[in-house]
């Protein structure tokens, strides 16, 4: 049976000690506390930053935010502490850009109301009156409400109609006349 070597060693890790020299931090990037420091003592101008890129407040405090949160996860990347501000600067400005190109691919996206569409409170008393109208009818006698629907919902003559249900003329009239006195009393009932 062939031997398995172990895994070989973990190296010890290259962070600096906090006893080490400048170069040693500067070669493990920025450190949490000198990033907290600079982001809470410049926090108003970054924050100004992004008013001047963007209207309102609470989309400006949550892009400043979000920049400390991003160069926080690189802060290894910042080789000179030096410099931590001028990152959070960019990333402010980056963040701010989305943010614009966001709204504004949000705004080519919105529908826009036709100029005649009717408000939601009138669809909802058409629906309404369409619901008592639809009622009303079932409540007709079957020959009133064949009249009525071929020739109003349909757009028939009465002389189609006659022709189309197999009765006469007048009995068009005559139904159709009813009917429509029949709904008007149901529609202007209570429902």
């Amino acid at each position: 049976m062939p031997v398995i070597a172990p895994w070989p060693a973990a190296r010890p890790s290259q962070a600096p000690s906090q006893h080490g020299n400048a170069d040693e931090a500067m070669a493990a990037g920025t450190t949490v506390d000198h990033l907290t420091e600079t982001y809470r003592a410049h926090y108003r101008s970054l924050l100004g930053l992004a008013a001047l890129l963007l209207d309102d407040t609470a989309s400006c405090e949550d892009v400043v935010q979000e920049a400390f949160i991003r160069v926080h996860s690189a802060r290894g990347r910042v080789r000179d502490p030096e410099k931590t501000l001028a990152y959070l600067r960019q990333t402010v400005v980056n963040l701010s850009r989305s943010a614009l190109r966001r709204r504004i691919l949000g705004l080519k996206l919105l529908s826009k109301p036709m100029p005649d569409m009717a408000s939601a409170e009138e669809g909802a008393y058409e629906q309404l009156e369409r619901d008592q109208l639809i009622k009303a009818m079932r409540g007709l006698q079957r020959r009133q409400r064949e009249v009525l629907v071929l020739r109003y919902f349909a757009d028939m003559t009465e002389a189609q109609v006659a022709e189309t249900l197999g009765i006469s003329l007048g009995s068009v009239k005559a139904y159709g006349s009813r009917g429509i006195a029949a709904l008007r009393v149901a529609m202007e009932a209570p429902a």
